[in-house]
């Protein structure tokens, strides 16, 4: 969900701007799941360019405070929200730690990297959201541990049914700052793609799994 049109449109534009998010829907990408794609979306660019990392950071802590309050600890999932989720809890002086996809093989075999206590309250950070796998993994390994995740908040959001029923079947409360509908409707709006190439990607959002060029 996203919870103000102004920003949803704001942070499309500065996403389009830097080319994090990349639309091709005549040379289509292959996500990891093997879903061929007209768009990418690769929001750890965001981290190289100040000023529009400092607008990602402050509207994030901004919806965390109004949403969550302050909570104990603020997680970020690896590696795309670490660096991200990071500059969120330094602007709310919060304790930051990460989780990783599984726990690592060697050493003392962490998931969750950082200073973490059970019973606290944590707010995870991602950086994009597209099935909601990965995500609700993460949220599993941060309730194993003994976690309270008040909710998720990310960048960009594809808002794909399959995610969105995900979320709601854990009564998991996700917010994203844009959406793949404001990304879409800022890109027709400025010309930056045809009207053939709109038509792709609408095509393409109604049914991802199974879209084929």
């Amino acid at each position: 969900m996203v919870l103000n049109d102004e920003t949803a449109r704001k942070t499309a534009e500065l996403l389009l701007q830097i080319n994090a998010i990349k639309l091709k829907p005549e040379n289509p990408f292959t996500w990891a799941s093997g879903w061929k794609s007209p768009i990418y979306c690769d929001n750890r660019i965001v981290l190289s360019y100040p000023q529009i990392r400092n607008y990602i950071r402050e509207q994030l802590a901004y919806q965390v405070e109004e949403l969550y309050g302050k909570p104990d600890l603020i997680v970020g999932v690896a590696t795309g929200a670490i660096g991200i989720g990071m500059l969120v809890a330094e602007k709310l002086g919060l304790p930051f730690a990460y989780v990783r996809p599984e726990p690592k093989s060697h050493g003392r075999q962490n998931q969750i990297e950082g200073h973490a206590e059970p019973g606290q309250t944590a707010v995870v950070i991602e950086d994009l959201i597209s099935t909601g796998k990965s995500s609700l993994n993460a949220i599993d390994a941060l309730e194993a541990f003994g976690l309270k995740v008040k909710g998720m908040l990310g960048i960009f959001s594809y808002g794909f049914p399959l995610a969105e029923s995900r979320f709601l079947e854990r009564e998991l409360q996700v917010h994203t700052l844009s959406n793949y509908n404001h990304l879409i409707e800022l890109a027709s709006e400025t010309g930056y793609v045809r009207e053939a190439q709109l038509e792709t990607l609408r095509e393409w959002r109604a049914n991802p799994q199974d879209w084929n060029p």
